[in-house]
């Protein structure tokens, strides 16, 4: 099946749509570093760098062969900042907030068969509802039936408290549209606008039918000891692969990559002492206290200075694995995770590949859709497509 990903960042949604069976013949991305990574990764998909606003639908679809309708799905995120419940302002005044336009416009040209939208969950509260209103009313006027929902990546097999929302639209569909169902009993608080009309719920009576959780330490066990700010990547596994999450990672006679991570100032190691697995900056002695946290509640900046425990979720990973955002702290070194460590926790194979500074590889991987998500919203988009 041929799909085009739009604003397609380092390739993270596009990862788990090809093991969907969804294979990208076009993709557009603004920065060229993660551009850079995409084509890196995707060698046969044509790139289109640059703003999404200065594509001309017609010339993409003279240049590149693509007709109405031959397409099967065209899939994208278009920035979420100007959407998340974490930007200081939230306004439809952001020009950010009105890209998603443009994805439309592009659908509008291409016609595929299948439309995928993934966003943070703050685009459900944004202008009162009024985005969400008009990607329905835009799809629907194009001949596309459409929902959406708020998924959770750990019901997925994604060790990670993260959520999103996404859009499927079908074009020319009679059935209902679907969602994947979880398969691991992952739990997570949503607190957000929307989360409890939104979210798939894992009901209690099927629960021993789902899968454990995949862990932090699922993740990460295999890999070697290295030191703070090690700036190069050991080849060679510390063991074998020692779950299924792992032999998913890794592949046949693969060399390990991009083990290596930003550095961990001294003060912040001093701190790190005091910090159990699972601990916070409420673990670390008042005096040694960034100042701003000196001033905090308790209750306030729950993540901030956490070091990961190994049975648990990892936290949201962001564009910095910095210890001042958020748990990211290795459970058993004194350092945070590596890239390879934050791109295992985002779900991506060891046989990914990231171009850039570290910071940038970093940012990469914050900012991706998590692999097996796609995978599983593809696999759905699969079997509605066959359905109808």
């Amino acid at each position: 099946m041929k799909s085009i990903d739009l604003f397609s960042g380092a390739g993270g949604l596009s990862c788990g749509l090809q093991q969907a069976g969804f294979h990208p013949i076009l993709s557009n991305e603004l920065v060229p570093q993660y551009a850079e990574t995409y084509q890196q990764n995707y060698p046969n998909a044509h790139m289109i760098v640059g703003d999404v606003r200065t594509i001309c639908e017609s010339r993409l679809k003279q240049y590149f062969g693509v007709s109405e309708g031959e397409v099967d799905l065209v899939a994208g995120g278009p920035p979420c900042q100007g959407f998340s419940i974490n930007a200081p302002i939230r306004s439809l005044d952001d020009a950010r907030n009105h890209l998603f336009k443009d994805f439309l416009r592009i659908v509008s040209a291409i016609q595929p068969k299948a439309v995928l939208i993934e966003n943070v969950p703050g685009i459900i509260s944004l202008g009162r509802g009024t985005v969400v209103d008009q990607i329905h009313k835009e799809l629907q006027a194009m001949g596309y039936k459409v929902a959406h929902r708020i998924l959770f990546a750990g019901h997925y097999g994604v060790p990670q408290m993260r959520f999103r929302t996404v859009f499927i639209g079908i074009k020319n569909f009679t059935g209902e549209i679907s969602f994947p169902e979880p398969e691991y009993d992952a739990k997570a608080i949503a607190n957000f606008t929307g989360a409890k009309e939104l979210c798939l719920p894992t009901s209690p009576l099927f629960a021993q039918d789902l899968k454990r959780h995949i862990t932090v330490w699922d993740a990460m066990s295999d890999l070697p000891e290295i030191d703070n700010g090690n700036t190069a990547s050991p080849q060679e596994y510390a063991t074998k692969p020692g779950n299924a999450y792992q032999k998913y990672l890794r592949s046949d006679g693969q060399k390990l990559t991009a083990h290596y991570c930003a550095k961990v100032a001294k003060v912040n190691l001093e701190r790190l002492k005091y910090i159990p697995q699972g601990g916070s900056w409420r673990d670390i002695p008042f005096d040694l206290l960034p100042a701003g946290l000196q001033r905090a509640r308790r209750s306030d900046h729950t993540k901030r200075y956490g070091r990961l425990h190994p049975d648990a979720l990892c936290s949201t990973v962001l564009t910095k694995c910095d210890p001042h955002w958020g748990s990211f702290f290795h459970p058993t070194q004194d350092r945070i995770i590596s890239v390879r460590e934050a791109a295992r926790i985002q779900s991506f194979p060891d046989d990914y590949q990231f171009s850039g500074s570290v910071t940038q590889q970093y940012e990469q991987i914050g900012n991706a859709v998590p692999p097996l998500l796609g995978r599983a919203i593809g696999n759905e988009i699969a079997r509605l497509l066959g359905e109808k």
